[in-house]
């Protein structure tokens, strides 16, 4: 790669649309390097401060970037290249180049993003856990942050399924972040692919996180958010997919529950509620169901009893007397329902009589840790 390209990348204030400004008026980021000061100036979209700051562009900086880069055994993707991700292209303010460790087939690959809540429930894990190991089971390339709670809960589903799994990085390379994802950054690196727009070594900033988000939801086909609170990043990630025209889906959670005030919040708002592996199948018509896993459940299978009681415990787990009120059917007809649903790992009881979703067994994945 040509450092000019990096050098004028990185320079502050340079997106997409500045970029390709400069090289159609100098044909190459080394034409737009070495331009005067005043020439710049009259470039679209160029102000005086962006100007000065490309006259100011470290060139050596970029070569160590390249440098540390090889070092880390990885490699730059750039626009109109083999290699660079079709879907991000597609986007709004598409990065301008991106560092790349892994396996560069996973962006080949349909895909599923999939975030949540730093600070989740047991539920919000269980719920994120399945979801990324049906979703790997099924040949898609699971994509989330790398950030603690979720994101990491959804790497590691899909890894330990045997699947791949993109993390999108808030840093640059060979920088781990938050360092209680070490472990989990490694197994990435020899079994999935981190990606970044920022060069080597760089520590995250602010902002860094929302530009971040954009590439997460951008390299999906649709992107679930299984527990978020209000104003967190996972629906930031989620505004991101929608102003892109992809679909979003959200796991419906508790009312009483802060992390799920997001999610119940997105699916009032019009995302479409993940209830099982059905609906997100239907973004998915290429993908195969695996012969070990059985058939994948058919949408609306639910006798009507079985499903109000279903949708009564996406609230939450309920006693078996609720459970059968909820129902408004006779109680015999309402205890066959349970029985039924349980015998088909769609429930379990938590002893005492109360009743949970069992989400492993609700999206088609056996379950095991």
């Amino acid at each position: 790669m040509d450092e000019s390209w990096l050098a004028l990348a990185l320079v502050p204030g340079i997106g997409a649309a500045r970029f390709a400004e400069l090289l159609d008026r100098f044909e190459t980021p080394d034409g737009a390097l070495s331009a005067p000061f005043e020439v710049l100036c009259t470039v679209p979209k160029i102000t005086a401060p962006v100007a000065e700051a490309i006259r100011q562009a470290d060139r050596k900086a970029a070569a160590r970037a390249l440098h540390r880069l090889a070092e880390l055994g990885g490699t730059v993707l750039l626009p109109g290249a083999e290699g660079f991700p079709e879907l991000l292209r597609q986007l709004p303010d598409p990065p301008i180049c991106l560092f790349a460790q892994g396996d560069l087939t996973l962006l080949t690959r349909p895909a599923i993003a999939i975030v949540g809540s730093r600070n989740h429930s047991h539920y919000g894990a269980e719920v994120c856990r399945a979801v990324a190991r049906a979703a790997a089971e099924l040949g898609l390339t699971v994509v989330s942050g790398m950030a603690r709670g979720l994101d990491a809960v959804a790497h590691r589903g899909a890894l330990d399924a045997g699947g791949g799994t993109i993390g999108v990085l808030g840093s640059g390379l060979g920088v781990v972040y938050p360092v209680s994802n070490r472990a989990l950054y490694q197994r990435v690196i020899e079994r999935g692919l981190l990606i970044t727009e920022l060069p080597p070594g760089q520590r995250p900033h602010e902002g860094s996180f929302p530009r971040r988000n954009r590439l997460i939801s951008g390299l999906a086909r649709v992107t679930v958010v299984v527990e978020a609170a209000q104003a967190s990043g996972a629906l930031q990630t989620a505004g991101c997919a929608q102003e892109q025209g992809r679909e979003v889906m959200a796991v419906p959670g508790p009312i009483t529950s802060p992390v799920s005030a997001g999610t119940n919040g997105l699916i009032r708002d019009g995302a479409a509620p993940l209830l099982e592996l059905a609906d997100l199948l239907s973004h998915y018509p290429e993908a195969v169901t695996s012969a070990t896993r059985g058939p994948v459940p058919e949408a609306g299978t639910l006798a009507p009893v079985e499903g109000r009681i279903v949708n009564a415990l996406w609230a939450g787990p309920r006693r078996t007397e609720e459970l059968i009120e909820a129902t408004g059917a006779p109680v015999t007809d309402a205890l066959d329902a349970l029985s039924a649903l349980e015998l088909t790992g769609r429930i379990r009881q938590r002893g005492g009589g109360v009743y949970e979703l069992a989400p492993t067994q609700l999206f088609g994945v056996s379950g095991k840790r």
